[in-house]
């Protein structure tokens, strides 16, 4: 089964969006890897912020655009992870090894079957 882990976390504060600190984490480096050898990562990203988001809405017909994110919360989504594993217990053991998670909440979803 394929689980999508939002990693959500308050961007306040946050690096404007530089990639430099993280892609050279040492842990984040370690726990791709690992996710990676035992193929259950297929896709992960770091999330620009809510300042450069839109949001798209239809409403009786009509196309509303705005800028910004979709609602005011006190976390953001900053990226994602789509791994692949047997179960929520094994997806949810691999959220728990993500070197943010002691900052951050992790939300794991399932993805409906394709």
């Amino acid at each position: 089964m394929q689980y999508l882990l939002f990693i959500c976390g308050n961007e306040i504060g946050q690096p404007d969006g530089s990639n430099a600190d993280l892609d050279n984490d040492p842990e984040l480096i370690a726990w791709d890897k690992e996710i990676a050898e035992v193929g259950t990562r297929h896709l992960g990203a770091r999330l620009r912020p809510t300042s450069d988001a839109t949001t798209v809405r239809v409403r009786d017909g009509e196309v509303l655009v705005s800028d910004g994110p979709f609602a005011e919360t006190a976390e953001q989504i900053g990226g994602f992870d789509l791994i692949e594993c047997p179960g929520i217990d094994d997806a949810l053991a691999i959220a728990a090894k993500h070197p943010a998670a002691p900052f951050v909440s992790i939300e794991v979803r399932p993805l409906w079957p394709a």
